[in-house]
């Protein structure tokens, strides 16, 4: 109830200001409307021109002036321009009017002005309709009052709460989950039609914002001849790919439907298992390949007042193929996660800046629209095991996702026969997007520092801007620059680091010294909800001693998959890791007794 209270509250100021807006256009089209009947009637300036409002961020401007006309043998006066009173800067129409009234008055010429019939001490200069400024209100009026409203009908039409408020507190505090009104059941929905709304809002208030921009580019252009205003039509540019971001969520929505997934355990479980079935509308093909991957997410708010934004990052990640099959709908989807002990739970009710929270995507490239969906599940740590999930189902998905993953090792490791053997060698270049990304941005951070600096504006900001700036840019280099070469020799492994083709570090190691290998995340990448783990690759020594053996690997899955594939090419024993994934595949298989 009081997250409902809140949310009006908060939507009610935005609906008000988009309800002003609608009566301020509404009042300009009518007075509009009733001026086409006025009378024209010629009128002498006793004042005119335009006054400048400076402000901290621009400046407005404000035509003014004060006229005389006769009408039906008396003299009246007036004050009143335009239909909209009041300074902007929205194009130069007032500049412009109050430039042209200031000039004829200048030379002594009469001016037209336009006086109601049925009331004339009411009269104005221009009765004309500011397209501009209409469509410039139009915006305030649909975005700021349709989020408005759509924030106080979410608040009166939400059933948030209902469900918990029918569980006791004694109950929720044995099964936190249900705090949360999703996850009373082991059915739970997807946020695609959430989603495909939220990409049309969003789509439809960007245009809506830069919808004004072409005519106000045209006039920059033509008559300003400010070429370098052709930048601003970036952002209707922009908008027509939101467009085509939110088609496609229709497509995808309207192609699949709901398709709710049945967790079975339900919730999931941290030290057991995070599995459930899927089934789609789709006929079913075993060429189809479902990606599935759940990840334990921490959201939080960094920064400070003004600055506050809600960020998210990975702290656990695993991907495997989905078991398809086919059923009565369609095509049904079939996974099971081993989750280690550990990791946070998730949290129901999240109310503070920093929560978690465990998300499954689901993505198949399918001919037409693509099967793209992220579930938020709940995953406590019970302990739970699957009870209706085939074992052969499980093992198949496995054994398929590990095929898929040293495939995909392997291709990304450039395998050569140098003058030692074999060599696995990461060209540069490897990272380029990101590499890219890192050195514009470090650029832009430190640009204005250098600026600072050289103006001697302030040393101490300046210093701190080109310094951070710096630092990324050379790093988003070296990562885009470098690359990594591993070979044996002499019963020695051999890591040697380039950049631009020049060595700039170089390590060894014994092999019989190299106790096991370790995966260490490196980077992490977002888009959107989906997130990414890139790992490294090092042999850890009997002394600690450590040297990098591959890195770039996506995912928890793709490192595994690099530690048996570097293994076995320079012959190092099976990982630890492995060694205990294996052993625990047996037991489940009841190959093997577990151990004590």
């Amino acid at each position: 109830m009081k997250g409902r209270v809140i949310l009006f509250l908060f939507g009610l100021p935005f609906f008000c200001v988009g309800a002003w807006m609608t009566w301020w256009v509404g009042s300009d089209v009518s007075d509009y409307l009733d001026m086409r009947d006025w009378y024209a009637i010629p009128a002498t300036l006793q004042r005119a021109g335009y006054e400048t409002h400076r402000g901290d961020d621009s400046n407005t401007y404000e035509a003014y002036a004060q006229y005389t006309y006769l009408f039906d043998g008396r003299q009246y006066s007036s004050t009143r321009v335009g239909l909209s009173g009041g300074a902007d800067n929205i194009g130069d129409y007032q500049r412009d009017t109050g430039n042209r009234l200031s000039s004829a008055m200048q030379r002594g010429e009469s001016i037209t002005v336009f006086v109601n019939p049925n009331n004339p001490q009411d009269a104005i200069i221009d009765r004309s309709l500011r397209w501009s400024l209409v469509g410039f209100k139009s915006i305030f009026m649909l975005v700021f009052g349709g989020v408005g409203l759509g924030m106080m009908l979410a608040a009166i039409l939400s059933k948030k709460g209902q469900k918990r408020d029918q569980v006791s507190a004694e109950i929720r505090s044995e099964r936190p989950w249900l705090d949360n009104d999703d996850w009373h059941s082991p059915t739970i929905r997807s946020d695609s039609r959430a989603g495909m709304w939220g990409a049309w809002a969003f789509a439809a208030i960007w245009c809506l914002i830069s919808a004004p921009l072409p005519f106000v580019i045209y006039g920059e252009v033509l008559q300003k001849e400010n070429y370098l205003a052709l930048i601003g039509l970036l952002f209707p540019f922009v908008g027509f790919f939101l467009i085509v971001w939110a088609i496609r969520r229709t497509r995808e929505w309207t192609r699949f439907g709901a398709t709710p997934l049945e967790m079975d355990p339900f919730p999931g479980s941290i030290g057991g298992h995070v599995g459930g079935t899927i089934d789609l509308k789709l006929p079913f093909d075993h060429t189809h390949r479902f990606k599935m991957t759940l990840t334990c997410v921490h959201s939080y708010v960094s920064g400070s007042g003004k600055n506050r934004s809600r960020r998210e990052s990975a702290k656990w990640q695993e991907t495997l193929i989905g078991h398809a099959e086919s059923a009565m709908s369609g095509t049904r989807l079939t996974f099971r996660f081993d989750v280690p002990d550990g990791l946070q739970a998730s949290d129901a009710d999240p109310e503070d800046d920093s929560y978690h929270l465990w998300r499954l995507n689901v993505h198949a490239d399918l001919p037409g629209a693509d099967y793209d969906r992220n579930f938020e599940i709940p995953v406590y740590a019970t302990a739970a095991q699957s009870s209706r999930i085939s074992q052969f189902a499980v093992q198949k998905a496995r054994t398929e996702q590990d095929r898929l993953d040293e495939s995909s090792v392997t291709a990304r490791i450039q395998e050569r026969s140098g003058p030692y053997g074999r060599t696995h060698f990461y060209p540069a270049g490897r990272r380029v997007g990101a590499g890219i990304a890192g050195t514009l941005f470090g650029a832009a951070f430190a640009g204005p520092g250098v600026y600072i600096l050289l103006e001697g504006i302030s040393w101490f900001m300046g210093s701190i801007f080109a310094f951070v700036g710096g630092i990324i840019f050379l790093f988003s280099m070296y990562s885009m620059l470098n690359s990594l070469e591993v070979f044996e020799r002499s019963g020695r492994l051999v890591s040697i680091r380039r950049v631009l083709g020049i060595k700039v570090s170089e390590a060894d190691m014994l092999k019989s010294d190299i106790s096991r290998l370790k995966k260490k995340s490196t980077m992490k990448a977002q888009s959107g909800g989906k997130h990414t783990i890139y790992y490294e690759i090092s042999a850890i020594g009997n002394s600690g001693q450590k040297m990098v053996l591959g890195e770039g690997f996506q995912g928890d899955n793709e490192a595994r998959a690099a530690m048996r594939v570097i293994s076995n090419a320079f012959g190092l024993r099976v990982p630890e890791e492995r060694r205990k994934k294996k052993r625990r595949e047996m037991e489940e298989n009841n190959l093997l007794a577990p151990e004590s």
